[in-house]
């Protein structure tokens, strides 16, 4: 059973068990980086199962997401309220072919993207944390909250990275 838009929400919340967004937002692409960069290709595209993700297209998720993550929030900065489109992450790992992305340039976009994103959100005042987008799945969602969760988006990726490669 799929889970809904608040189960999502609420586990994804869940993982930040009191951290701070932006440590963890600075923090979880190095971790990613050191696990990735100690595997091999064939350990990498090993699917635990069928229906399961591969780190490399794990690797090529986080690309995207930091991408479009990055993309809302400038929405949202640029016209509080607007609307937000959502996306199904399996129809983008199937039909952008994840499992075949080079995991070494998805780990250089991630991490180029993220940083950007990083030094965007250590420069907004405090009424700018504020501004939201209309989430056409989750509904309001400031820009403190899209922090929260890319910050417990990543520390979910990083618990299947750490099985995936044995780190």
């Amino acid at each position: 059973m799929q889970e809904t838009a608040q189960q999502y929400i609420q586990r994804l919340l869940g993982y930040l068990e009191g951290k701070s967004p932006l440590d963890v937002l600075s923090t979880a692409p190095r971790e990613v980086e050191k696990l990735a960069r100690g595997a091999d290709r064939k350990r990498l595209d090993a699917r635990p199962a069928p229906d399961k993700w591969s780190a490399t297209e794990i690797l090529a998720h986080l690309a995207d997401v930091e991408l479009v993550q990055g993309f809302r929030v400038r929405l949202i900065l640029g016209s509080s309220g607007t609307p937000i489109q959502g996306f199904d992450q399996d129809v983008w790992a199937r039909e952008f072919d994840y499992a075949s992305h080079d995991p070494a340039l998805s780990l250089t976009d991630y991490l180029t993207l993220r940083d950007k994103n990083l030094r965007l959100f250590r420069s907004l005042s405090p009424e700018k944390w504020e501004r939201f987008g209309m989430h056409s799945e989750r509904g309001k969602e400031t820009v403190r909250r899209v922090s929260e969760m890319m910050a417990g988006h990543d520390l979910n990726h990083l618990k299947q990275l750490h099985a995936l490669l044995g780190k």
